[in-house]
């Protein structure tokens, strides 16, 4: 975290010898173009459409790689072997009603820089027939790699060394098919820092250090969509497309559940400032300025904390947004404990193109220290089930012919004018030893890379030397590197041995009481199953923090106590609370100790214990379906979001005597005015997902947010299925009732 940040910079051939002086770096903001309000919707060669992108006085965009050496790409990663995997969506919205888009015709891609000048020179197909890849996590040589639709993961493996995988190997089998709409499902899974694999939604992690998938349940994971990232501490960053929400789930660890604090960001950080007309957004007019640019964050994805070394922009918040064809760089502040997003440009992006057809859907920290992004580059962004007959979007796409501009597809790199990106080093062949040094260098992607090398190896030969990293025994320097945060080191060497399985309370204990408040913060994490043990020794070590000088630290102390049940550990996050009334973060954690506040799965199972278990079990389960899909834009509390979407919460069409009111809305949608008001989306259909499915979300929208009665998966089911199996189009309210 930046507000603990503390850099010791050592210059080549000067051993230890240090410099405080920070230097300026150019970043004066563009002066914006004139705007044209409905742009021609034309293809532009990669040298033409990078002259229509504007950027900060003092940066540069570079191409790496564009079609025909890849097309429709999604997702970028960087394997431990020094090269680029990259998935592609081939199948994806090929036409207006998204024809053949669930067909095997998919691909991931492996590139490869031969002249090391940052222009990729040649690319192999690694892995072919997939259903639109969309989870791609290299891991030593092996890359996990998850499709759409496919809950199990396979990894990939090329043994003989012509980048085509030739080893598949299943590490998590989920035989049920998900049956969500593809926007919906999980993405983006990272190795974090912690080393347990996080993905984009659903309340679940995983750990893979012995070969194998190990799952644990999270008890109230932020649910976001396409794109997770993590700070260097391991702090994670989600986004919500769906419910045009740009970040979120960034004030505590998912591990200890979600937390949302108002003021999270600066006034007005949601309005975005395209320097191009946006007539193809789902919201229509509500989502629309005077002079036609999109008004909101309405399609934010592939977010990353940009943790590079080679432009003046550590720890930021960058944040793709395709439909307004722009990224947005967020300064991420920490201010009296809370963590707060602002707009690095006031009413200005980073990047901003006038290039219809530029589609950033995804930013990456390089291997280079530099920032990479995705450029799907292509007319329509949306996926079919919002295009459909009655949207606002459809009239708008044929006018536009947006579903003609596909098959292509770009990789940039954003660089400094007085930064020099930096030669990739391949980790995959270097020894132990050597990887260790790498756990202090500056670039973000080198030190989670060595560490997570280091873990799958599990060399016990490595652990009295990390163990003296942790320690402080004295630090290698580098020659790769031209600064050293030691800290930084001491981290990721506590996590290594936490992967590793090689920690004792001796040695958390004494990182407790590291100078740095990132370790402290590192060794609380890690002492919770020290504390949920019982274990008196760390117990005194985590309570003796309650004074710490930073604030983050005590917030931290505040959430492993969670893991202990005695009157002394509440008694402490209650003094916490009393000597911090001022400071909001700390009063609503330490709350949630206090009031020891249950999971709303165990509060619905004793509302409902008195109903007949099958209907307990619905509630259950549609309150997970309803978290995962529908709060989005209708609020946990059923209550909608203005201009989003509408309440749920007395809503006549939901408490219909009869079922086949809202049962019809779940399967096809419903668009118009609702009740006299406009709407900035749709309701989409849902009729690819089973009976139990539909009994399950409505029982539940039905009977606890409106004390309504319970729906059975055969009342009218295969009725209404049947009336509806031909119909593409949405409901309107006026349509619904005619019909019934």
């Amino acid at each position: 975290m930046n507000f603990i940040k503390t850099y010791a910079i050592f210059f080549l051939g000067i051993a230890l010898l240090g410099c405080n002086e920070k230097k300026e770096y150019t970043d004066n903001i563009y002066t914006k173009p004139e705007i044209v309000k409905d742009p021609a919707i034309n293809f532009l060669s990669p040298e033409e459409s990078m002259e229509t992108m504007h950027l900060p006085e003092g940066y540069d965009i570079e191409l790496v790689a564009s079609e025909p050496m890849i097309n429709e790409p999604v997702t970028i990663a960087w394997g431990p072997n020094g090269k680029l995997y990259v998935a592609e969506m081939l199948t994806y919205m090929q036409d207006i009603d998204g024809t053949n888009q669930n067909e095997p015709w998919s691909r991931v891609s492996v590139l490869e820089d031969l002249d090391g000048d940052g222009k990729m020179d040649k690319s192999t197909v690694f892995i072919d027939s997939l259903i639109l890849p969309r989870i791609l996590l290299p891991l030593d040589n092996r890359v996990i790699v998850g499709e759409t639709y496919n809950r199990s993961l396979y990894s990939y493996k090329d043994t003989n060394g012509d980048n085509i995988a030739d080893v598949k190997e299943l590490i998590l089998e989920e035989p049920k098919r998900d049956n969500a709409n593809l926007e919906h499902q999980s993405a983006s899974m990272l190795w974090s820092i912690d080393n347990w694999l996080y993905v984009s939604s659903k309340s679940l992690r995983y750990r893979f250090t012995k070969r194998e998938m190990e799952i644990d349940t999270l008890s109230d994971a932020p649910n976001g969509q396409w794109g997770l990232t993590e700070d260097e501490n391991g702090q994670l960053f989600y986004s919500s497309a769906g419910g045009e929400v740009p970040a979120l789930g960034y004030q505590q660890h998912p591990v200890y559940g979600n937390l949302e604090m108002p003021g999270k960001w600066e006034e007005g950080f949601e309005a975005v400032w395209p320097i191009i007309g946006t007539p193809d957004v789902q919201g229509g007019e509500f989502r629309l300025r005077e002079d036609g640019t999109l008004n909101h964050f309405t399609a934010s994805c592939g977010q990353s904390i940009f943790l590079g070394d080679q432009l003046p922009a550590y720890g930021d918040l960058f944040i793709p947004e395709p439909v307004g064809r722009l990224v947005r760089r967020a300064k991420v502040e920490h201010i009296n404990g809370k963590t707060v997003l602002r707009n690095a440009y006031p009413q200005t992006e980073f990047l901003a193109s006038t290039d219809a057809n530029f589609r950033p859907v995804e930013t990456k920290t390089g291997p280079d220290g530099c920032l990479y992004v995705v450029d799907m580059y292509r007319g329509i962004i949306q996926e079919g089930t919002w295009v459909r007959k009655g949207s606002f979007l459809r009239p708008v796409v044929e006018r536009k012919k947006l579903d003609r501009n596909i098959g292509k597809g770009r990789i940039y790199r954003i660089v400094h004018k007085e930064m020099k990106p930096t030669k990739m080093e391949p980790l995959l062949e270097k020894s132990s030893d050597e990887l260790i040094d790498y756990l202090a260098h500056p670039n973000g992607w080198y030190r989670i890379n060595a560490q997570k090398l280091l873990v799958l190896r599990n060399d016990k030969a490595s652990i009295p030397i990390l163990v003296g990293k942790v320690t402080g025994g004295t630090p290698h320097l580098g020659a790769l590197f031209t600064s050293t945060d030691y800290a930084l080191g001491r981290l990721h060497s506590l996590w290594t041995l936490e992967g590793m399985d090689a920690l004792d309370t001796g040695l958390v204990i004494k990182a407790m009481q590291d100078e740095d408040a990132r370790v402290r913060m590192a060794a609380l994490r890690i002492s919770d199953r020290y504390i949920k043990d019982k274990n008196a020794e760390v117990f005194a070590a985590v309570k003796s923090l309650q004074n710490d000088p930073v604030v983050e630290v005590k917030e931290q102390l505040i959430l492993t106590l969670r893991s202990s049940k005695t009157k002394e550990a509440k008694q402490i996050a209650q003094a916490l609370m009393d000597s911090n009334q001022n400071n909001e973060v700390i009063t609503a954690m330490a709350k949630q100790n206090i009031e020891e506040v249950p999971l709303e799965v165990e509060k619905l199972k004793k509302q409902y214990v008195l109903e007949h278990a099958s209907v307990r079990g619905r509630i259950l389960s549609g309150y997970q379906i309803f978290k995962n899909v529908c709060s989005a834009c209708h609020g946990m509390d059923g209550k909608g979001i203005e201009g989003l979407a509408p309440t749920l919460v007395g809503s006549p069409r939901v408490n219909a005597k009869n079922h086949e009111i809202p049962l019809k809305i779940l399967m096809n949608g419903l668009t118009g005015p609702i009740d006299g008001k406009e709407y900035s989306g749709v309701m989409v259909g849902m009729k690819e997902q089973d009976n139990q499915w539909m009994a399950d979300i409505l029982t539940y929208i039905r009977l606890h947010l409106n004390d309504a009665s319970a729906v059975g998966p055969w009342q009218n089911m295969e009725k209404v299925r049947k009336e509806v199996e031909n119909r593409e189009s949405y409901w309107t309210i006026e349509e619904l009732m005619k019909s019934n």
